[in-house]
């Protein structure tokens, strides 16, 4: 399993970002996905999860509303559109995949997102 972010980068509050994350190495279009950050000093926090058809997604209230994620399957990436940045959604973000069998927890290396004026 491969998983690599991009996208990150400093952006001022009110801005907007559009992170991807490559996958490979597994069937992609069989699993459902997410994206989870960590802020400086702070543990991981979950942000939203799509389903295998991209039909189905669910966010954390602190972005709903704001973020956007999506899929392409033939692409075997994943997507999350990040509207109205606050600084508060300063962090690293991870493309996360999670398998039931056998058990796994897969992550990329992360990429930066700053918002900052």
């Amino acid at each position: 399993v491969q998983l690599v972010e991009s996208g990150g980068g400093l952006v001022q509050p009110g801005g907007s970002l559009r992170l991807s994350c490559a996958a490979s190495g597994f069937s992609f279009r069989i699993y459902s996905m997410s994206w989870v950050r960590q802020a400086p000093g702070k543990g991981t926090e979950w942000v939203s999860t799509i389903n295998t058809s991209g039909a189905g997604t669910t966010y954390s209230d602190s972005v709903k509303g704001r973020f956007t994620i999506s899929r392409d399957n033939a692409k075997n990436t994943l997507n999350l559109q990040m509207n109205s940045l606050k600084p508060e959604d300063t962090a690293v973000y991870y493309c996360n995949l999670k398998t039931a069998i056998p058990r796994g927890d897969y992550w990329g290396q992360g990429t930066q997102v700053t918002v900052s004026s």
